[in-house]
């Protein structure tokens, strides 16, 4: 899937081509009790303004509900019509994988942005209605426009992502390096399943998940000295 497509739905006439049109059926602002001719100008503008381009929007979703809304909101769009204007939808992920307590390894997939859905659409007040109305989507993201005398919260006005934002986003998802989360926390026991001090056992003093690592104290010769170790290394003990 390519990231980020911003091609118009429909097709719209410029002023040459409106001035051709003319020509071809005869009609000629100069002579006597012809209809006059459109505005060229004014006329490539309204066209313009119907152009229809579908374009990426964020979606908060309620917590660990992307799936589901995903899910229903592509129903939806074919039941409500407007399946033509609501195009892709996405819940960017990473590989990942969860280390359990026996030292196995699950492969997961990892949200790259949990509590969100991008949605690719033509936005106009049925594609609006269908996103907002879907169970347990919270809203777009977007401006809140307030209310000039109503002290309530105004609506939010959805935002398209730009470009640079799209591509960082996707690009993001596309990096195959797995994250690894692991069940473990300070104080934790732990035993030392390859490397130099496997078979040694251990406290966990410091988590680092985004390196995939951990500091523990092992007692190495009588002493305890903090060794830090792969996630992969290492087995939690009950």
């Amino acid at each position: 899937m390519s990231p980020v497509s911003e091609t118009p739905t429909d097709l719209s006439l410029d002023s040459a081509e409106v001035l051709d049109l003319a020509a071809a059926d005869g009609d000629s602002p100069l002579e006597d009790g012809a209809a006059p001719l459109a505005d060229p100008v004014a006329a490539a503008a309204e066209a313009g303004e119907k152009r229809q381009v579908a374009r990426w929007y964020a979606v908060q979703v309620a917590s660990s509900c992307e799936k589901k809304v995903k899910a229903t909101l592509e129903q939806r769009a074919v039941t409500l019509g407007v399946d033509s204007k609501i195009l892709d939808i996405e819940i960017p992920q990473t590989p990942g994988v969860k280390l359990k307590k026996d030292g196995s390894r699950q492969s997961t997939e990892e949200k790259v942005f949990p509590g969100y859905v991008l949605v690719r659409m033509v936005l106009d007040e049925d594609t609006m209605m269908a996103v907002r109305s879907t169970p347990n989507v919270i809203n777009f993201v977007g401006a809140e426009e307030r209310r000039a005398t109503a002290k309530a919260r105004g609506h939010i006005k959805p935002r398209p992502l730009s470009r640079p934002e799209v591509d960082r986003i996707f690009k993001r998802a596309a990096e195959k390096k797995a994250v690894v989360k692991v069940d473990l926390a300070e104080g934790d026991q732990i035993m030392v399943t390859a490397g130099p001090f496997k078979d040694f056992q251990g406290e966990v003093i410091e988590v680092s998940g985004e390196r995939n690592k951990l500091k523990a104290l092992l007692s190495i010769f009588g002493r305890e000295t903090p060794v830090e170790l792969e996630f992969s290394q290492i087995s939690k003990q009950s």
